[in-house]
């Protein structure tokens, strides 16, 4: 079965922000690092992993954020629905939503896909509904007329371990990420569970961690898989996406 699973990797914006917002200490010019989405295609269906921002963070070409400046944005072209139809998926075929968490840039591109279930763990699902910080939990972006899955732990989602949803808690409380069973070895699409593969090296959170001892059980537990030969895609590592090729199946 996982020579039938297939993954791609596509960028639908871009972060920018110090190398401290990363690692507290950290000095240097801000960075520009992707705002991924995945499309995972199983026999069984599709799902994405994660869906970018929504519109408000359009920016025009020659209104594009300067060098310097920390923020969030995307242009025309860039957004998962745009991005899924140059690969000839149509978005109405898409099964199922994974969001990692409900934070404004992994959920806004979830109002192109009316026909998914968004699978979320409940207590991410009630962080957002509780939630009174707008500029992390938007119901605008994730409250969007699809149906939700609210799962807690470890959760298969086509019943025969290729695509396995698991819980990575601590940047929110209800944080989860995915590992892919592909033909070439498994691969964890981290979300913000960890932002970047420099963060699990030096084992050091992020200040933008809801909970630390979760977060660094997290690390642990990723430590170990990429010891043990997962492959991980960090959630906004600049330096690592240079070696992803967008729109195409990836491989090992």
């Amino acid at each position: 079965m996982t020579d039938q699973v297939t993954l791609f990797a596509f960028n639908t914006g871009w972060f920018q922000c110090k190398p401290g917002y990363y690692i507290e200490g950290d000095e240097g010019p801000h960075m520009r690092a992707p705002v991924p989405s995945y499309l995972i295609d199983h026999p069984k269906g599709r799902a994405l992993f994660d869906t970018g921002m929504g519109i408000r963070f359009l920016r025009e070409q020659g209104n594009a954020l300067p060098a310097d400046k920390f923020g969030l944005e995307w242009f025309e072209g860039m957004d998962i629905a745009s991005r899924l139809k140059s690969i000839d998926i149509d978005p109405a075929s898409i099964n199922w939503i994974i969001n990692s968490h409900l934070h404004i840039d992994h959920c806004g591109g979830n109002r192109h896909f009316p026909n998914a279930t968004v699978v979320i763990q409940t207590s991410e699902y009630e962080t957002a509904r509780n939630s009174d910080q707008p500029m992390l939990y938007a119901p605008d972006d994730y409250d969007t007329g699809q149906a939700f899955k609210t799962v807690s732990g470890e959760h298969d989602l086509f019943g025969d371990g290729t695509v396995r949803i698991v819980p990575t808690f601590g940047h929110t409380p209800g944080h989860q990420s995915v590992i892919v069973k592909l033909a070439g070895g498994e691969v964890l699409l981290a979300g913000d569970c960890c932002y970047t593969e420099r963060n699990l090296d030096v084992m050091v959170l992020p200040k933008a961690t809801a909970d630390m001892e979760q977060g660094m059980e997290t690390f642990r537990r990723l430590d170990a898989l990429r010891k043990s030969g997962t492959h991980i895609l960090f959630g906004h590592d600049g330096l690592q996406w240079k070696s992803v090729t967008e729109g195409a199946p990836f491989r090992l």
